[in-house]
């Protein structure tokens, strides 16, 4: 199978790593890329991705060649860029199956792993969501035990980092507020969620606010979650042990558990959805409230091979073995 990355930003490089990684266990043959910008104080960037195999082209007058060559596409350009090409890739017969980055709503399927699987089966295109979309539906999943009709009410602020460390395009010098976009969901991270478990006939009350830092990290989330049923400290912390969507930490900084995932992360990348505090929590008979951080794009990037996994093959037991190396329990 020949597959092909579109843009090499930060996206980009981390999942052609990825699938560089796991090549012979998702049935890879060739992986190409396009890079959409080229400077030459760039150029080194992917020295070691092109040592490794990728076989790169500039953006520009390979587009469509490349493409046409290709068995399947991941997206992971610019925002707007996917969904300008959203009819040419429509036009290619040989296309397995394309994916998208979360800026990208409308692209297909709006999908996270572990949520909305069996709904991808079949999908030509598919949307994996934002980070803090992932962080916020593993929350309600993983401390609903996977029960979504137990939650009464759930409230977020997630608190977003700029931007990724590296780049400083969009870094702010102070808080920044978003603007409520909806009355019942909030800002686009509780409409976006409604979205997703949409695609499964599911629903949860969800509403968020969002606030943007002058920080390059982790981005956190403060949730509030109310049942409608008795809770106990021992049942939330059972849930989360027994969930792949949430990891713990006892680390209240975001610098420390940035660190360990630079540390010990698959290319120095946490790719759990989200990372509660596990002794931060404030659990009050039916209502469980707390901390957990998202880290940047990694749980985006295990969605999209996930993606790539259902949309082409189907194979469970290769997604199995691909979480069980790159998420951890602990943090």
């Amino acid at each position: 199978m020949r597959v092909l990355v579109t843009g090499l930003g930060n996206i980009g490089t981390t999942l052609s790593s990825l699938l560089l990684y796991y090549r012979e266990q998702l049935g890879i043959d060739e992986i190409v890329a396009l890079k959409r910008t080229n400077t030459g104080w760039g150029a080194s960037n992917h020295t070691p991705l092109i040592d490794r195999g990728l076989i790169l082209f500039p953006y520009a007058g390979e587009f469509e060649a490349q493409a046409r060559r290709a068995d399947y596409v991941f997206e992971t350009t610019a925002n707007g860029v996917g969904m300008r090409m959203r009819p040419f890739y429509a036009n290619l017969d040989n296309l397995r199956g394309v994916s998208a980055q979360g800026s990208e709503t409308g692209f297909g399927l709006p999908f996270m792993s572990g949520i909305n699987d069996s709904a991808v089966l079949g999908e030509r295109y598919v949307q994996v969501v934002s980070c803090n979309t992932h962080g916020a539906a593993a929350l309600l999943h993983g401390l609903s035990g996977g029960d979504l009709s137990s939650i009464n009410h759930a409230d977020m602020v997630v608190v977003r980092r700029s931007e990724d460390l590296g780049q400083h395009q969009r870094l702010v010098s102070g808080n920044v507020v978003s603007r409520h976009v909806d009355l019942s969901s909030g800002t686009h991270h509780g409409v976006d969620v409604k979205r997703l478990l949409a695609t499964i006939g599911a629903e949860a009350p969800i509403i968020t606010s969002d606030i943007t830092t002058p920080s390059q990290l982790l981005h956190s989330i403060r949730f509030m979650i109310e049942f409608n049923c008795p809770l106990t400290e021992d049942v939330v912390h059972k849930r989360i042990s027994e969930t792949n969507l949430l990891a713990s930490t006892h680390k209240f900084d975001s610098n420390v558990i940035f660190e360990q995932g630079r540390r010990y992360g698959h290319a120095g990348r946490i790719y759990s959805p989200a990372i509660v505090v596990s002794n931060n929590m404030l659990i009050d008979e039916n209502t469980v409230r707390g901390w957990a951080f998202v880290p940047q794009e990694g749980n985006t990037l295990l969605s999209t091979i996930h993606a790539f996994i259902l949309q082409t093959r189907g194979d469970e037991a290769v997604m199995k073995t691909i979480v069980s190396d790159l998420t951890r329990t602990m943090w």
